[in-house]
This record gives C-alpha cells, structure tokens and sequence, in this order.
C-alpha cells in the first residue's frame, strides 16, 4: 500500500527537507490581521469541551509526506479543530468522516484522527488547505485566500515530481486550487472549469477531481454521503496509481 517513492528527496520524488522547511515557515505566517486575531482568539478562550487543551492558535500546515501522489485540498483549518490541534481535519467532525474514508480505502493507518500525536500515517495522500488560518464563520474572504496562494503554490511545485491526481473539498477551495495549479505550472482549461461533485479534469500529468466538502451542513444533511466520498477518494487514488 502507498505511493512509489519511499520519502527520499531526488528525481521522481518529492522534495521531503523543502516540504518541511515550507510547513515551518507557514506556522509562522502573520499575512493577515483578521485571521491572526480570530485564530489566537478562539485559542485563548476555548470551548469549554477542550478547556483542559493548549490550543495550537497559528497557521496549520499541510499533513502527509513528501512524496504524495494524492493531494487533498480542503478550505481552511477549523477553529476547535485544526485550529486546536494543528493538523489538518483533525479534532472535529469534518476529519472524522474525511480520515474514516482514507482508511475504508487503506490510505490512513487508522480511522480516527484527534490529535497530532495519535499515530495516524497517510499512505501515499497529503491533506492541504488554500487558507491555513481558522477563518471566522468558516468564511475566508476573497482577500485572505488570495494572500495564502503562494504557501499553497510552493506546495506544490514540491509535491510535483510524484503528484499524479488531487481532489478539492467544495467550491471555495476549486476557485483556489486552480489559480495556483496554474500558478506552479501545469495548463489550466481556459475557460477554467466549475465546481461540481465528481467532476474530473486532466491537467498535463494530473487529474483533477471535485467533491463536496465533508462539513458537517454537508454530511448531516447527506448532500455527501460516506459512500459518495470513497467514490470521488477511491477513482483519484486508482488515478493515482495508489494501490487500494
């Protein structure tokens, strides 16, 4: 199970020192007042379920190895979440349903994700996000995406020399996820594609899938289903050449 690489930094795999050297920078990223105040906020004052915590309060980077060849791209870290935590879809609901359906598929060593030191490996996945800060109401705006764009363009022209297919949680993250596709370098469809559940586009040597996002509006309400979700993970992972 996994990718075809094995971490090492070199042709065909991807850059494992850069992408650490990324993550780090991006926990120290202050680009954008509302979100800094928001994030240190939230950790300050807690919910009264994780009074006992110290809340993580900064950027959250992107979770999985180096030599990806699945990336997910979800919207922004989630206040009692991520923001919590400091790993990606973890700690809340989203994440539960998110990490439940990568080990349905053998992506993830275990189903469950709820905190950063619980063991949880990707296989041959990374889990990213076009806004690294908690937003308020779980809403970036325009502006605060914008400026996040060029943690996530360096990603990925790291992640490029194994990434073969990627899928984006939710129409906020698609109208971020394509500019900076195009950004890092491979040919965007002009005009740029919409959004929509399973759609699929093929990029020069990557295809790219839509899929609703895992909140929880979306799962309650059963827009998204676990077995719609396994259907989008499991057609980019065999896209991925990922073994299931």
């Amino acid at each position: 199970m996994g990718g075809e690489g094995d971490g090492r930094t070199g042709p065909g795999r991807g850059d494992g020192s850069g992408l650490a050297r990324l993550d780090g920078r991006v926990t120290g990223c202050r680009a954008c007042p509302r979100l800094v105040g928001w994030r240190e906020e939230v950790a300050r004052t807690k919910r009264a379920a994780f009074a006992d915590w110290t809340y993580w309060g900064r950027p959250v980077p992107g979770f999985g190895p180096a030599d990806a060849r699945l990336l997910i791209i979800g919207l922004a870290p989630a206040a009692h979440g991520g923001n919590r935590t400091g790993r990606m879809f973890t700690g809340d609901r989203s994440g539960d349903v998110l990490y439940q359906a990568l080990y349905d598929l053998g992506l993830a060593s275990q189903p469950t994700s709820v905190s950063a030191d619980d063991g949880l490996e990707l296989r041959g996945v990374r889990v990213t996000s076009p806004v690294h800060c908690a937003p308020p109401a779980n809403k970036p705006t325009p502006e605060e995406r914008n400026t996040c764009r060029p943690w996530l363009v360096q990603e990925l022209r790291l992640l490029r020399p194994t990434l073969r297919a990627a899928v984006v949680l939710g129409a906020f993250g698609w109208q971020a996820a394509l500019p900076a596709f195009a950004e890092a370098g491979w040919a965007v469809p002009r005009p740029r594609p919409a959004f929509g559940h399973g759609s699929r586009v093929a990029l020069d040597g990557l295809d790219l899938f839509g899929c609703f996002h895992v909140s929880q509006r979306n799962t309650f309400t059963g827009r998204l289903t676990p077995e719609m979700l396994r259907e989008v993970l499991g057609t980019a992972a065999r896209a991925a050449h990922l073994r299931q």
